[in-house]
């Protein structure tokens, strides 16, 4: 009993302090696939095998109610404490070759994500992507200011050096 509670408690931490959850389900995954999946998630995310009736308790106590229907069958849970964008696309790249793996739900900023939900979230660029783009936006907007601000500048010298020349020419 004691033991159940530290994992309840565990658990209850983890949802807490986590970015986003994501729960999976590796039905008919090998303890390899798993080992392998663990580890490309290890820099963004924790990968954790849960049992359904714990996972349920700790949720609900971290304040989580949407993952009451999905946890039926052998369920892993993906606890984000780094790019939610990058471990969804490692969840999805990881199903794609392994179809055993499949993402029911998660949740995000206090919001419940369906299935489709992660796959979009998947499909968003990276935030280093995002960044560039809107680096080179505002660099653009900037050279945009710069030749607004030369122009009237250059339109008036040649504006006098035309004036020069028709007055030498008329002399």
């Amino acid at each position: 009993m004691a033991n159940k509670e530290a994992s309840v408690a565990e658990l209850t931490d983890k949802f807490r302090n986590s970015n986003a959850v994501l729960l999976t389900e590796y039905r008919g995954l090998t303890v390899a696939q798993l080992k392998t999946l663990r580890k490309s998630l290890s820099a963004d995310a924790t990968y954790a095998v849960v049992k359904n009736t714990l996972t349920k308790i700790s949720a609900n106590a971290a304040g989580i109610t949407s993952f009451d229907d999905e946890l039926t069958g052998p369920s892993a849970i993906a606890f984000v404490h780094g790019d939610t964008v990058a471990v969804a696309k490692i969840l999805r790249d990881f199903a794609k070759a392994n179809p055993l793996l499949v993402v029911k739900s998660g949740y995000l900023d206090g919001n419940a994500l369906t299935a489709e939900d992660v796959a979009k979230l998947a499909d968003l660029d990276s935030r280093e992507v995002l960044l560039a783009k809107m680096a080179g936006a505002i660099k653009a907007s900037l050279f945009g200011a710069a030749y607004l601000f030369n122009a009237p500048l250059s339109k008036a010298v040649r504006t006098v050096e035309a004036l020069r020349e028709k007055q030498e020419s008329a002399n």
